[in-house]
């Protein structure tokens, strides 16, 4: 799972591409909420606002 800004979408679907062997789906955050996981405000890649779920 990867929580990353909009700059950084294609390196985590590649990145979950390459461990998984399967496509991920993606999630946007400003669409979605989750009744029992905040996700981190932050991009794991840089310190941009995160926005996509990379799951």
């Amino acid at each position: 799972m990867y929580v990353v800004c909009k700059e950084h979408v294609e390196l985590a679907i590649d990145m979950f591409v390459d461990e998984y062997e399967d496509a991920p789906d993606v999630v946007d955050l400003k669409e979605t909420k989750f009744s029992d996981w905040d996700p981190p405000v932050k991009c794991k890649e840089c310190e941009s606002k995160a926005e996509f779920l990379v799951v």
